[in-house]
């Protein structure tokens, strides 16, 4: 075989790479490209999905054009929202292949800083979670992202430099042993704890964080905040306190 087409990480077969979208018409392409042609460069094996979450938008439109371009492109169609946690969820199903990555369709990651996660992949490690740089939003969000880290990272003892950063390579032989139920945005949270459950053997890289280029983010709005808080203190009983009154009491 010739060295071309060899991967350049032994460890690192083949990925199944996918991003939720959600009215990402201007954004979709690039990032599709971008994860597709790093991965064409790295001569790994791979499929890429995009997760339509029943976008009112050109989203649908760009992405059929572009699958005729693309052969390794799928398109996962939603025909009514079932927000973003619904969006990973159908991702991680549609996700086959030997390692999975994911990270948002609005284009405030670099799909190509895939291959910073896959050149630390190794025998030895199940997940390669990354960690902004920088963080490109208002002081509004700064502000409440870092509130909002400390605070998760404390109700759920999680070992993470960012746990808001979607940017993640996993094993899928490790994501088979857990059961993700969320879905809303706290299916994050639950995923990084349930990993770190089953002693998921986590490495952690900075990663760019860049300003969105188009829209504004769907989350900062009365309804979903109360929704995710409710949803994040209901997983904190599940995973965190219900486990440990189950000890307590044997």
């Amino acid at each position: 075989m010739p060295i071309m087409n060899m991967p350049s990480n032994p460890a690192v077969q083949s990925v199944s790479a996918f991003f939720p979208c959600y009215n990402d018409e201007l954004s979709i392409t690039q990032m599709v490209t971008g994860v597709h042609e790093t991965l064409e460069r790295l001569g790994i094996d791979h499929d890429v999905t995009v997760v339509d979450d029943a976008s009112v938008d050109g989203s649908l439109g760009v992405l059929r054009a572009l699958a005729s371009e693309v052969g390794e492109l799928r398109i996962v169609e939603h025909s009514a929202n079932r927000g973003y946690g619904g969006a990973l969820l159908s991702g991680f199903a549609a996700a086959q292949k030997q390692w999975v990555f994911y990270t948002d369709g609005d284009a405030q990651y670099d799909p190509r800083e895939i291959a910073q996660l896959i050149a630390l992949a190794t025998d030895d490690i199940d997940v390669v979670q990354g960690y902004k740089i920088r963080r490109s939003d208002s002081l509004k969000r700064i502000v409440i992202g870092r509130v909002y880290h400390h605070t998760v990272a404390v109700m759920f003892g999680l070992r993470l430099r960012d746990v808001d950063c979607d940017f993640r390579l996993m094993r899928r032989e490790v994501l088979d042993t857990i059961q993700l139920k969320n879905a809303s945005g706290v299916i994050c949270v639950e995923l990084m704890r349930k990993l770190q459950d089953v002693d998921a053997r986590i490495v952690q890289t900075p990663v760019s964080h860049l300003a969105r280029p188009h829209g504004r983010s769907q989350f900062f709005q009365p309804r979903r905040v109360a929704r995710s808080l409710y949803d994040l203190v209901r997983l904190w009983l599940l995973l965190v306190v219900v486990p440990k009154m189950r000890w307590i009491r044997t």
